[in-house]
């Protein structure tokens, strides 16, 4: 993985400084991740006293660390170094099932002179 590709990753179509001279197209890292039955009995504990649940929030961030993470992995097997236009989605495949998904699109970036 190309560790140095984490500052280049936006939500924006391009970089102050930088311009696209190649666009690879639509990269993506997908996980699929479950609540495990003691951290849904857990969870369930938080809720009785409302505020954050801290076990679904853990959960959740680790899906989309995860998901990020692919998706860089995959612009740098394609030779990207630097992904615009990222976005995240989910999608609650069965109960307790949930698919998240982290995609952009994957680019040569040039430093401009």
């Amino acid at each position: 993985m190309n560790d140095g590709m984490h500052a280049f990753v936006t939500t924006a179509n391009g970089f102050d400084g930088y311009r696209v001279i190649r666009t690879f197209g639509i990269v993506r890292g997908i996980t699929c991740r479950s609540r495990s039955m003691f951290g849904s009995m857990g969870a369930s504990f938080q809720t009785i006293f409302g505020g954050n649940i801290t076990l679904f929030t853990e959960l959740a961030e680790q899906s989309r660390r995860e998901a990020y993470e692919l998706m860089i992995q995959h612009a740098s097997e394609i030779g990207a170094n630097g992904i615009v236009a990222m976005r995240y989605d989910a999608t609650e495949i069965m109960q307790g099932v949930t698919e998240v998904i982290a995609y952009g699109t994957a680019v040569t970036l040039e430093k401009i002179p």
